[in-house]
């Protein structure tokens, strides 16, 4: 059975629409979580409308930016809902980033709220407030802050702000091979359109023909968390099981009582080292879904041995939220390891060289994609919006790859330099910013090496300026007071001089060869 077509009218809030996919019991659970707590439906439409009327209470200029940094929990996500029903821009946050990330950000986007958690609360809200930050709320992952202690005395009754399709609805930041973060601007159409093409897609199942249930393991500050994993179930209707964070021992128990799952490569590997995944923990389930990071066909391999499941790998970007995915349904073709399958429905999707010409079927060039869910720009940066996009209205998305002669896409590499270490993006250039201003440095080169859990890690080379003395472990040690944690190189060598071409360039690939086998398995 079919879900029940949803309107995509340009005038639609997203959350009407995510509203609307509610069940009809709106006393079935809806989030069970990893502490036994239960939320209903109609705890999510109550608490999403106190949220909102506290927001719509604060008098906020029109589509104002929320800045969220906080631990993942169902009252994070209410915030996120609320938002949306209240008309402003959702701006999600690593909670790993630190002061030096954290300013920029503020700065930039300058947000009318920013919700932190109590711990951070001091510094902060000194960013917060010397940037012109109005408001500061805490939230932390027990239900307590002051976030929720003001939305209490609000109203549990809240008509969603009207919004058309190509108003902005939240803003991802992902850094640029210069080291200057950008905010990717995506719209309401933008993540609605890409929420009911998925459902499509893989098949999500109604309460009426047996229901789906997803384990939520991800975090819900970027696109596979927030906007793939959370947006699935809710504009499918579909009860989630909510795992704060991710313990491959409480997945693998509650296998059964789950059908979908979306992880990225780390977590597949950490699950495979669990003894207690096999065939019949799996039987219930329906779909694994991979991405964020690529997936290592030894795992791939692995995963359909132990639980007679075959991994989904699919391919997006904080900029488009999903552009590929391998099959769900066997007559559509097979799951292929090592790929990320067909274009989505409405997205087009094509292959050329430096000179922005197609390629022929099998040849590596640049990725450039084009549909509905393709965002609209970064933030308050017109020329880098106008130079990732064609003439023709393509974004280039700066991976490369190839489409084979049936149709497969297959990722090869990624221009710029990008690392994707335990499905986080890790851009070299902003790394090295901070090594390079680091005493007695002179130069630094940050590249990713494969790696058996994290898929790819960064390694750091060095040189020290003349009379200098350099130590790898200080460096890594200052790195880790200043960024966050999936940013740090995990080696870090001091060398005589870095390679270079003839042109002065340094020389990246010889270095990662060099250090590919630093960390293999075994």
């Amino acid at each position: 059975m079919k879900p029940a077509a949803i309107s995509t009218s340009s005038d639609r809030n997203l959350f009407d629409a995510l509203r609307d996919a509610f069940p009809a019991d709106l006393d079935a659970t809806a989030i069970e979580t990893d502490t036994g707590l239960r939320y209903s439906w109609r705890d999510l439409d109550r608490a999403t409308a106190m949220m909102a009327n506290l927001l719509q209470g604060l008098d906020l200029p029109p589509a104002s930016r929320i800045a969220v940094q906080v631990d993942k929990s169902v009252e994070a996500a209410m915030v996120y809902l609320a938002t949306l029903r209240a008309g402003h821009v959702f701006l999600p946050l690593n909670t790993a980033y630190q002061s030096a990330e954290m300013e920029y950000f503020i700065g930039n986007a300058e947000p009318a709220v920013v919700v932190c958690s109590r711990r951070n609360f001091g510094w902060v809200s000194q960013l917060a407030f010397k940037a012109g930050t109005g408001h500061v709320f805490t939230l932390d992952d027990d239900r307590t802050g002051s976030l929720l202690e003001r939305a209490a005395a609000c109203s549990d009754r809240h008509a969603s702000v009207a919004r058309r399709g190509d108003d902005l609805a939240a803003i991802l930041y992902t850094s640029g091979t210069t080291g200057r973060s950008k905010g990717a601007m995506l719209s309401h159409a933008n993540l609605l359109s890409n929420a009911l093409v998925l459902r499509d897609a893989w098949g999500w199942r109604t309460p009426a023909d047996g229901g789906d249930v997803l384990i939520h393991s991800l975090p819900i500050f970027h696109v596979h968390g927030l906007f793939v994993a959370l947006h699935g179930a809710l504009i499918n209707g579909s009860a989630l099981l909510w795992q704060s964070k991710f313990d491959p021992a409480w997945v693998v128990a509650n296998l059964p009582r789950a059908t979908v799952f979306m992880g990225v490569p780390t977590m597949y590997v950490r699950l495979l080292a669990d003894p207690g995944l096999n065939r019949e923990q799996c039987r219930a389930m329906r779909l694994f879904i991979s991405g964020s990071a690529p997936l290592l066909l030894d795992t791939f391999a692995q995963w359909q041995q132990r639980t007679g499941h075959t991994i989904l790998e699919r391919y997006g970007m904080s900029e488009t939220i999903m552009l590929t995915s391998n099959p769900c349904d066997p007559a559509q073709g097979e799951r292929r390891g090592g790929t990320v399958g067909f274009p989505l429905p409405g997205v087009t999707l094509r292959v050329c060289d430096d000179a922005g010409q197609p390629v022929p079927t099998g040849e590596v060039g640049g990725i450039q994609v084009k549909g509905p869910n393709v965002f609209g720009g970064y933030w308050r940066m017109p020329e880098k919006t106008r130079e990732e996009f064609t003439a023709d209205g393509f974004f280039k998305t700066g991976d490369v790859g190839r489409i084979d002669a049936d149709g497969y896409v297959t990722i090869v590499g990624r221009s710029k330099d990008l690392i994707i270490s335990g499905g986080y993006n890790v851009y070299p250039a902003e790394v090295e910013a901070f090594i390079n201003d680091m005493a007695g440095v002179a130069e630094s080169a940050l590249v990713g090496v494969p790696h058996p859990d994290f898929g790819e890690v960064g390694v750091a080379v060095v040189t020290a300026r003349p009379g200098a003395r350099l130590d790898g472990q200080a460096v890594l040690a200052e790195l880790k007071a200043r960024l966050a944690n999936f940013k740090v190189p995990k080696r870090c060598f001091v060398v005589d001089e870095l390679p270079r071409n003839a042109m002065g360039k340094v020389q990246k690939n010889l270095l990662r060869e060099q250090h590919k086998g630093l960390f293999a398995a075994g």
